[in-house]
């Protein structure tokens, strides 16, 4: 099981190099995704403080009866709406997208596509 263990450092050493370049600030906070095997999560995060200031996943009770029966990938659009909605509601428009180390392609695209779609800026 030592590919799995392998694996998870070359997302950390990725999400590190991408981390070098995108810091959250109060006018343009960093949305951050992470995702499990089996859900995906999503945060806004302004850096300067640290503080998280609107976050989703899948297993959001507003979102979970909703998800039954949809795949993975429909499941981390609904989240990236349901977060831009929440964002929109505290007045945050813009944001710089961190994919945490994961390529930009099936949930980790989906979530952002949602993002947009809701109404956030990136």
């Amino acid at each position: 099981m030592s590919w799995e263990k392998d694996r998870a450092e070359a997302r950390k050493r990725r999400h590190k190099r991408v981390r070098k370049k995108v810091f959250g600030t109060p006018e343009r906070p960093r949305l951050n995704v992470f995702r499990s095997l089996k859900h995906i999560y999503a945060q806004i995060i302004d850096d300067t403080v640290g503080h998280t200031l609107v976050a989703a996943s899948t297993l959001d009770p507003e979102l979970r009866g909703k998800l039954d029966g949809m795949t993975k990938t429909e499941q981390a659009r609904q989240v990236g709406l349901l977060l831009a909605r929440r964002a929109l509601a505290k007045g945050i428009k813009k944001v710089v997208f961190d994919r945490g180390g994961y390529k930009y392609h099936g949930r980790v695209k989906a979530l952002a596509e949602g993002s947009r779609q809701g109404g956030l800026e990136f």
